[in-house]
């Protein structure tokens, strides 16, 4: 290895013994006081996976940012890809941050579903694309070298504000004050809450005992060149049919352990023991070509080697992760255990620039496998180990509980004490956050209005047409080429990365013709199809229940709706003493849901057939976006709500302890009783499909776009 990249490796060695938060801004690449041999430990476990997770790293090490006010995830297609390769190197330090960690708050399903990825790891995706790999893996270097030419805050002035979404009214009457949301990422972290209503917590790693797993030797017996030869061959990257593997010690112990470690380590390969010129071999080959590698096995068809039948076929554990969502982790745990992202499962996905802890399960993934990753990943911790005959399942869980630190509020006690106490008694307007509808000059909801209008050329248009906003460079370019020559070929070249849904329209475009563009649309992964028409119902929803507040205040009237089970029904003038404004809901449009008995029917109507749409006929003739509708309630009153207000001098300091911190024994911190600055520490809980931004908004009183958070901190970003 040449002198230079060695050294710079081990710098990035070294620096992954930072703590995450050890800097606001690029990681100080200093040696720590830990010593020289526990950097080339930490080295070992990271060239073993260099290739596939170097920009993975550089990501992590890049986006230190503050965020003010905000935790918009961009909603922009090309933003929704959950497998970017890319680091964005070429940000200025006040960019960090900002540009590239806007994050769906608490996107949890039922409701309309937010996450680009399906309950098992994004299958559609990962089948349509997966002959794309090695295509993107080249050329990754160019874009870091490209300089942008407006800083962040300049093309947020395209973006949206909290008005342009139907987002207007607050439900306290208390003075608004200012405060820093996620000056640093580890202000703050969600747990999730399960299914049996308990909040998850990240506080065993110890690996339950089980007589039937492996010993620790497999992950030592097999050399580096072993495993090499063993993943290319696994991975189909040579020409070999079968690796062989001689016997040192030729032991039925040995090769027994041999065996375990190659089918534990490389679950798309089969072994066998044979005889070589007086020598024994094991011998690795594919059972049944790449369908063996591919086929996702069930409880009802394991491998017939590698599962013990008296344990649950799934391994469920506790995910401890930092400034990553829940699919980038689960694709990088899925590169480093050889296995395919859809044999995991989850309830619900989680935050970006956040500290999140959530419930995962892996179908056929020892314990102790799992627990091995510890000792090689930066930024996640794996624990509280258990088998379980189910995976889990989109929509099971409960909610989420979230610790929120704001720093350097200006609100007085008495402002503090107001806000919090009516976010606990009345709690805020369950509006859908900004992260719905996108940061460029494009939102979301444009794109699936056209969709439900049967407008195909528009949605077209409106997905690859040059725009105004934070973009990455090689998303203008492609864009520019496309407005130039409306060839799909063309403007696919310009894309390094093509598994953003412009990439996607644009070969679907390549394949079937300018005069298909619905079977080119429809090679898009469905769930990043809907994204597009549920952007449009949220729109719609903000809009109405701005205007039932504005018509009708805090209080249910007759002709309001409430659910009675999951069927709604009409509050009648005798039962509206029955009712309080927690009760009530209001419909997302669509062909199997009412509308309220009251002006805001009217409403509804008008605003649909402005955009030339049938609220009596919401059926499309795409049976995928024919929308049945949903109800929602208009009003959430967080559970579990706490607070304190702590004075701190350090803005680098960490204000509460994390699980990992209370895993390690550390002491919780100790604050002054006087400050240079001041803190708000929040604790609440909230149920699937509401947004965290939008009880922070009630709190602080203050516009959470993007667009207007840049503009009153302009000074500040740079």
């Amino acid at each position: 290895m040449p002198g230079r990249l060695s050294r710079w490796l081990l710098r990035v060695a070294f620096a992954a013994h930072l703590r995450p938060d050890q800097s606001a801004g690029y990681v100080a690449v200093r040696p720590t006081p830990r010593s020289r041999s526990q950097a080339l430990g930490f080295l070992k476990c990271f060239l073993g996976a260099l290739k596939m997770e170097m920009t993975e790293m550089t990501g992590v090490s890049l986006k230190r940012g503050a965020l003010v006010v905000e935790d918009n995830d961009s909603g922009v297609p090309a933003e929704e890809t959950k497998k970017q390769k890319l680091s964005e190197c070429s940000l200025t330090k006040g960019q960090v941050g900002l540009q590239n960690d806007f994050l769906s708050i608490s996107e949890d399903v039922p409701g309309p579903p937010d996450t680009v990825s399906t309950g098992k790891g994004g299958k559609n995706s990962e089948a349509q694309l997966e002959d794309e790999e090695e295509e993107e893996e080249d050329g990754l270097s160019e874009e870091c070298e490209e300089e942008e030419s407006e800083s962040f805050a300049d093309m947020m002035k395209h973006g949206l504000t909290e008005a342009d979404v139907g987002i207007t009214k607050f439900v306290s009457s208390h003075q608004g004050f200012s405060g820093i949301l996620k000056e640093r990422y580890s202000d703050f972290v969600v747990h999730e809450i399960g299914k049996d209503g308990r909040i998850s917590h990240l506080n065993d790693l110890s690996i339950p005992v089980d007589e039937e797993d492996p010993s620790e030797d497999i992950f030592t017996v097999l050399t580096a060149e072993e495993k090499q030869r063993l993943e290319e061959l696994q991975l189909f990257k040579n020409k070999e049919t079968s690796v062989a593997i001689e016997v040192i010690e030729d032991t039925k112990e040995k090769r027994t352990v041999i065996h375990q470690a190659i089918k534990s380590l490389f679950p798309g390969l089969e072994t066998k023991t044979e005889d070589r010129e007086g020598k024994k071999y094991i011998v690795a080959y594919h059972a049944a070509g790449k369908k063996a590698l591919a086929k996702v096995r069930t409880a009802a068809d394991p491998r017939k080697h590698s599962w013990p039948k008296s344990r649950g076929s799934y391994c469920h554990f506790v995910l401890y992760k930092e400034n990553k969502d829940t699919m980038d982790a689960i694709n990088v745990l899925s590169r480093y255990l050889r296995v395919k992202p859809n044999i995991f499962s989850y309830m619900g996905t989680k935050d970006k620039r956040a500290i999140t802890v959530q419930e995962i399960a892996v179908l056929k993934i020892t314990a102790q496998r799992l627990a091995h990753l510890n000792k090689c990943l930066m930024n996640f911790k794996l624990g509280n180990f258990s088998y379980q005959k189910n995976p889990l399942k989109l929509g099971e869980l409960q909610g989420n509980h979230f610790t929120v630190v704001l720093r350097n509020i200006t609100g007085t006690d008495d402002q503090v004490q107001q806000a919090m106490n009516s976010l606990r008694e009345i709690g805020f307007i369950n509006y859908y956050g900004m992260q719905r509808f996108g940061t460029t000059a494009v939102p979301t909801y444009q794109v699936g209005r056209a969709i439900l209008q049967n407008s195909w050329t528009e949605v077209m248009d409106l997905i690859l047409k040059p725009r105004s906003g934070a973009e990455k460079g090689y998303l203008v370019k492609c864009r520019e080429e496309w407005a130039k020559t409306k060839d799909p070929a063309a403007a696919l070249r310009k894309l390094p990365v093509k598994r953003c849904v412009e990439g996607q329209l644009l070969r679907g475009l390549s394949k079937y013709g300018m005069k298909n563009i619905v079977s080119a649309f429809g090679i898009i992964p469905r769930n990043n199809r809907l994204m597009y028409i549920h952007s449009y119902q949220s729109y719609v929803w903000n809009n109405m229940v701005s205007k039932r507040i504005e018509d009708y205040g805090l209080k249910p009237v007759p002709g309001d709706l409430v659910l009675k089970g999951a069927t709604a029904s009409y509050i009648e003038e005798d039962d509206v003493n029955n009712y309080s404004i927690h009760d009530v809901v209001m419909p997302l449009p669509g062909f199997d849901v009412i509308y309220p008995k009251h002006k805001i029917q009217e409403a509804y109507r008008e605003m649909l057939t402005a955009d030339n749409l049938d609220i009596d006929n919401m059926r499309h003739k795409i049976r995928d976006y024919s929308l049945s509708g949903a109800y929602r309630k208009i009003i959430i009153r967080p559970q579990n709500v706490s607070w304190e207000v702590v004075a701190y001098d350090d803005p680098k300091i960490p204000l509460f302890n994390t699980d990992v911190d209370n895993l390690e024994g550390k002491p919780p911190p100790v604050f002054a009783s006087e400050g240079k600055y001041r803190a708000l520490k929040m604790d609440f809980s909230l149920p699937p499909s509401t947004y965290a931004t939008m009880a922070i908004r009630e709190v602080l009183k203050m516009d959470t776009s993007i667009k207007n958070q840049t503009q009153l901190n302009t000074t500040w970003l740079r």
